[in-house]
C-alpha cells in the first residue's frame, strides 16, 4: 500500500474513532434529557394535583370559581404536557439514531459542523445545538449537490455558505453500523442501502436519503400552489408528506391543526399513516375525498369505487361517457347555467299580506332579491328575506296586540268597580281570545310562506343528474352547488391542503376544495401516467390556472425512480408513449416473463413463486390482477394450497404478508415483489394500468401471460 493510501486510511480510522466518540457522548446527553423530562412530568402532575386540592378546599361553596378555575387548569396542563410529552417523544426517537448527517462549512463566521437528525436537540446547560432538525433553513446545505458554494434561506434572507465536507451516517440502535463521504460516493451507497431493503405494511420516512431535487420542493415558499409531476417511485407521496412536516415545523403557530391530507381510498391513507408521527406530528386531519364530501353532504353512501371501477374496465360505454363528461368542464358550464336558471326561476315572488295589511309588495321582494342582496348565495339570500318578512310580521303582531292591550285597559277604566267585579273575567276572557285569534293569524301567514323556503341542494342535483345512483363524480358538482346556492363552508379553519393521486382529480374538486376553505396554499402530487379513468382533454393537475387563478403556480417534475431496480422500470417503460420513467441505477433480477395456458398452470406457477420468494424474506409479496373477478377467482384457488389475503374491497387494511388484489387497489401501494397477471381481457387502451400495476414492484417481477379467467 502505497504512503497516500495509508495515509487516507488512516485519516478514515481517526474520523470513525473520533465521530463513535461524539456518538457517545450525543447519546448519554439524550438519556440524561430524558430523565430530566420524565422529572418535569412528575413534578407538573403532583403539582396540579396538590393546587387542585388546595382550590376545591378553597372554593367548595362557590361552584362557579371551581369551574372556571378548573378550565384554566386543563389549558395549562394541556400545554404543559404537550409540549412535554413532545420531547419525550422525539428523545425516545433520537436515542436510537440521533443523527444521520454532518456538514462543515464555512461562512462569515468562520468554518462550523453542524450534524443533521430528525429532530433538534441542544445541550441542557448552555443551549449550544447539538443536532440540527433537517427541517431547518440551515440543513438545506446538507440536501444540495456538491462541495463549494452554496446558500439556503434564512428568516433574514439568504445566507452564503462554502461546503468544505458532507457525511452520512448509519446508526442503529445507538451503534455508528456506517460512515459515507457523501460528496465523493457518486452512487450514493445510502441511498441503494435504503432502497434495496423490503417494503414494509406502511410507508416509511426519507429524511436520510431526500434527494436535491425533492428537497427543492419540500422547502417551497408556504403560499401559492406546488404541483408535482412524478412518475411510479418517484417519492412523491412521500416528499408531499415531508412538506407537510417542514411547513409544520417552520409555520407551527399558523398551520397548527389546520393541515389537511386528501388521499385515494382508505387503504392507502392506513399505508401513509406512520410517515408524520414518525416525523415528530400529529393532528393532521386526514380523509379521502369521498369521506370529506359525503360529511359536508351529510350522504351515506354512493356507488362503491369497487363497482365505479368495475365499470370502467367492463368498458360500460354509457358509463364511461357519463364519467368523461361530469369530469369535463363542460359539466361546470351545464351546472353553472343551471344555476342561472334557479336564480330567475325558483321562487315565485308574491306580496305578504296580514289581515288586510300589506307587510311587503312583490316588487319589494324582488328587490331585496335582485339588488339589495344580490351578492349573497341564491339560497341564503332566501333564508335572509325570510327573516325579514317574518321580522315584519311580528312586528304587525306586536301592533295589533298592543293596540288590543291599550283597548282592554281603557276598557278596564272606564268601568266602576261594581261594573269591574261582573264584567273583569268576560273581558279578560275576550281578550285573551282575540290575542289567539291574531297568534293563529300569524302562524298562517307564516305558513304561506312556504314559497320563499329553499329546496334541498341534493334534491336539485338528483333532477338534474336524472334521479341516477350517485357516484363519485357526482360529489364534486353537489358541493359546488351548496357552495354556489347556500354559500357552504368547510367547518374548520384549513391553511394548507395536500391532495395525492391528484391525476384523478376533476377540475371541479379542485375548485371546491378552495371555495369551501378560502385556503391558499397547496401541494398536489400525482403522476399523470396514471390516470386509468377516462378523461377529456388535459389531466386537471395540470392546468390549475383555471382553479386557482389568484394563487402563484410552481410546477415541478420527477422522472426518476427509486422505487424499482433498473430491470423492472425499463419494462414498464414499454407501456408508456411519453414522459418515461429514468430509472435509478439499481440492477436487480430479470422480469420473468411467461404465458400459460390454464388456469390450473398459473395458480400452480403463483404458489411456486411466493413459496420461493418467502425463502427470500421478503416482507410483502402481491398477486395484481387486472379486475375484482380475476382476484377473487384466483384467490379462491390459492387459497386452497395456502395463506393469501384478498384486498377487493376500499375499507380493508393492508397489513403485510401475501395478498392478491385488482389493478386499482394498488395505486399508492409498494411490494417486495409482484406477480402481475396479464389476462387476455386487457384491451390495448390500458397500457396506463400495466404501467401501474408493473411499478408496485421494487426488487422482483413476474408475469404471466393468460386467456381470459373465468
Amino acid at each position: 500500500m502505497e504512503n497516500s493510501e495509508l495515509e487516507i486510511e488512516l485519516k478514515k480510522e481517526i474520523e470513525l474513532t473520533l465521530e463513535k466518540e461524539n456518538l457517545k457522548q450525543i447519546i448519554s446527553e439524550i438519556r440524561d434529557q430524558t430523565l430530566d423530562f420524565i422529572e418535569k412530568r412528575k413534578y407538573i402532575s403532583n403539582y396540579i394535583i396538590n393546587f387542585r386540592k388546595k382550590k376545591v378546599e378553597e372554593y367548595k361553596d362557590d361552584e362557579d370559581e371551581i369551574v372556571k378555575y378548573f378550565d384554566h387548569e386543563l389549558f395549562v396542563k394541556e400545554e404543559a404536557f404537550k409540549f412535554i410529552d413532545r420531547k419525550l417523544r422525539e428523545l425516545t426517537i433520537l436515542s436510537a439514531s440521533p443523527y444521520f448527517g454532518k456538514i462543515t462549512f464555512e461562512d462569515e463566521d468562520g468554518t462550523e459542523s453542524i450534524y443533521i437528525g430528525r429532530f433538534g436537540m441542544s445541550k441542557n446547560d448552555d443551549y449550544e445545538p447539538l443536532i440540527v432538525d433537517w427541517r431547518s433553513p440551515i440543513s438545506a446545505l446538507f440536501y444540495t449537490g456538491s462541495l463549494g458554494e452554496a446558500s439556503y434561506k434564512a428568516p433574514m434572507g439568504e445566507v452564503k455558505a462554502n461546503i468544505l465536507a458532507k457525511r452520512q451516517f448509519i446508526i442503529r440502535k445507538a451503534k455508528l453500523m456506517g460512515l459515507f463521504d457523501s460528496s465523493v460516493d457518486v452512487k450514493d451507497e445510502v441511498l441503494q442501502m435504503v432502497l434495496s431493503k423490503n417494503a414494509g405494511e406502511k410507508l416509511k420516512d426519507i429524511v436520510m436519503t431526500i434527494q436535491k431535487e425533492q428537497d427543492e420542493i419540500i422547502r417551497q415558499s408556504r403560499n401559492g400552489a406546488v404541483i408535482v409531476d412524478g412518475v411510479a417511485g418517484s417519492g412523491k407521496t412521500t416528499v408531499a408528506l415531508h412538506r407537510v412536516a417542514y411547513l409544520l415545523y417552520n409555520y407551527r403557530k399558523v398551520l397548527q391543526d389546520k393541515v389537511l391530507i386528501l388521499g385515494p381510498n382508505s387503504i392507502f391513507m392506513d399505508y401513509i399513516s406512520t410517515v408524520l408521527p414518525s416525523l415528530g406530528e400529529i393532528g393532521v386531519k386526514q380523509f379521502t375525498f369521498k369521506e370529506f364530501a359525503l360529511d359536508l353532504l351529510n350522504l351515506n353512501d354512493i356507488m362503491q369505487f369497487k363497482e365505479y371501477m368495475e365499470k370502467v374496465l367492463n368498458c360500460d360505454r354509457d358509463f364511461i361517457d357519463e364519467v368523461t363528461y361530469k369530469g369535463s368542464t363542460r359539466y361546470i358550464k351545464d351546472i353553472d347555467t343551471l344555476i342561472e336558471k334557479l336564480e330567475y326561476n325558483c321562487f315565485e315572488t308574491r306580496q305578504v299580506k296580514f289581515d288586510d295589511k300589506v307587510i311587503s309588495t312583490k316588487e319589494e321582494i324582488e328587490e331585496m332579491f335582485n339588488f339589495h342582496f344580490k351578492s349573497m348565495p341564491l339560497f341564503r339570500r332566501s333564508k335572509k328575506i325570510k327573516r325579514i318578512l317574518i321580522s315584519k310580521i311580528k312586528d304587525h303582531r306586536n301592533n295589533l296586540v298592543r293596540k288590543l292591550e291599550k283597548e282592554y285597559e281603557d276598557k278596564i277604566k272606564s268601568l266602576s268597580k261594581e261594573e269591574l267585579l261582573i264584567q273583569q273575567n268576560n273581558l279578560s276572557f275576550i281578550r285573551k281570545n282575540k290575542i289567539r285569534e291574531i297568534i293563529k293569524r300569524v302562524i298562517e301567514v307564516k305558513n304561506e310562506l312556504k314559497w320563499i323556503d329553499s329546496p334541498d341542494v341534493v334534491n336539485i342535483y338528483n333532477q338534474f343528474n336524472n334521479n341516477k345512483r350517485f357516484t363519485y363524480d357526482d360529489l364534486a358538482p353537489m358541493l359546488y352547488l351548496k357552495i354556489k346556492l347556500e354559500g357552504l363552508k368547510y367547518k374548520s379553519e384549513i391553511k394548507h391542503i395536500v391532495i395525492d393521486e391528484a391525476q384523478d382529480y376533476s377540475m371541479l374538486q379542485f375548485i371546491v376544495l378552495k371555495e369551501l376553505t378560502g385556503c391558499k396554499s397547496f401541494t398536489i402530487v400525482g403522476d399523470t401516467n396514471q390516470r386509468i379513468v377516462p378523461i377529456e382533454g388535459k389531466v386537471a393537475m395540470l392546468e390549475l390556472n383555471i382553479a386557482f387563478n389568484d394563487l402563484d403556480i410552481y410546477n415541478f417534475k420527477l422522472n426518476k425512480s427509486y422505487r424499482a431496480t433498473k430491470q423492472i422500470m425499463d419494462f414498464a417503460n414499454k407501456y408508456l408513449k411519453s414522459n418515461k420513467t429514468v430509472p435509478l441505477v439499481r440492477n436487480g433480477e430479470k422480469v420473468l416473463k411467461k404465458q400459460v395456458n390454464s388456469i390450473d398452470e398459473l395458480v400452480d406457477k403463483i404458489v411456486n413463486n411466493i413459496i420461493e420468494l418467502k425463502k427470500k424474506e421478503y416482507e410483502s409479496i402481491a398477486v395484481v390482477c387486472r379486475d375484482s373477478n380475476s382476484s377473487e377467482t384466483i384467490g379462491r384457488l390459492i387459497k386452497g394450497k395456502l395463506h393469501i389475503s384478498v384486498l377487493d374491497e376500499e375499507n380493508i387494511i393492508y397489513s403485510g404478508g401475501e395478498v392478491i388484489l385488482p389493478s386499482y387497489f394498488a395505486k399508492g401501494l409498494e411490494f417486495d415483489a409482484v406477480i402481475l397477471i396479464d389476462d387476455e381481457k386487457f384491451n390495448n387502451k390500458e397500457d396506463k394500468l400495466k404501467y401501474v400495476m408493473a411499478t408496485r414492484a421494487l426488487h422482483e417481477l413476474y408475469v404471466y401471460r393468460t386467456s381470459s379467467i373465468k
